[in-house]
């Protein structure tokens, strides 16, 4: 039985582990009922954390909006400062 990094999972989680290594991964996960649980656990980690990011970072659509917004209701005064 193989052992694998967090850092392993992590890697096959976000796609970016060599094909071999994610083969190797998917084989232990169908044997491994720790691994799979942990594989879980790691998932529902990161889902939270993109997931936060998402709630965070608006888009920049949003950004530009508001800030056209603000230019166009902008006192007149200010923008002679």
């Amino acid at each position: 039985m193989a052992l694998f990094t967090q850092e392993d999972l992590l890697r096959y989680l976000y796609k970016e582990s060599s094909h071999e290594l994610a083969s190797a991964i998917e084989m232990a996960l169908k044997e491994d009922y720790t691994l799979r649980e942990r594989m879980q656990e790691l998932e529902v980690s990161v889902n939270q954390i993109d997931t936060e990011k998402q709630l965070v970072a608006p888009r920049m659509e949003v950004v530009l909006r508001v800030l056209q917004y603000a230019r166009e209701t902008a006192p007149e005064a200010a923008s002679h400062s």
